[in-house]
């Protein structure tokens, strides 16, 4: 039975970082932030200057989003060690859970500040068109 129960551990270590990773992943490349970029880019006719402070955005996005990701599987990695550990949920797992969902938020709150940090750079017109298209990527059904 031992060796059944160490087995269910790691299938369920390795579920839970799984899931973690496909949560953090849907976070950072979801449409608010993902095809926002691209919608900008295509979309929006910026200006020269509007693209150079565009491009210094996601220069620095991209290494805080890094960052973050790194902070995320780490806390997996740590839940998946806490699950080996204790073989239930116990208070290790729970602790693990809690930094999980810590740093995915971490992530997810940073991906929002990018997001107002890209709308500054829009002028009144471009804003409007900006709101409804974040609106639009954060109210529609995932299964579409």
């Amino acid at each position: 039975m031992k060796k059944f129960h160490l087995v269910l551990a790691v299938l369920l270590a390795a579920l839970a970082g799984c899931l973690g990773a496909f949560a953090a992943d849907r976070w950072a490349n979801n449409d608010a932030e993902g095809s926002l970029h691209q919608f900008v880019h295509d979309e929006l006719s910026l200006t020269a200057d509007q693209e150079q402070r565009l491009d210094a955005l996601e220069a620095r996005f991209a290494v805080e989003q890094a960052r973050l990701e790194a902070s995320a599987r780490a806390a997996n990695a740590q839940l998946a060690q806490a699950m080996e550990t204790e073989h239930e949920y116990g208070p290790e797992v729970s602790a693990a859970i809690d930094e999980v969902h810590a740093r995915m938020g971490d992530l997810q709150k940073a991906t929002v500040r990018h997001v107002f940090d890209m709308r500054e750079i829009l002028d009144p017109d471009q804003q409007l068109q900006f709101d409804r298209k974040v609106s639009a990527a954060l109210t529609r059904d995932p299964r579409d």
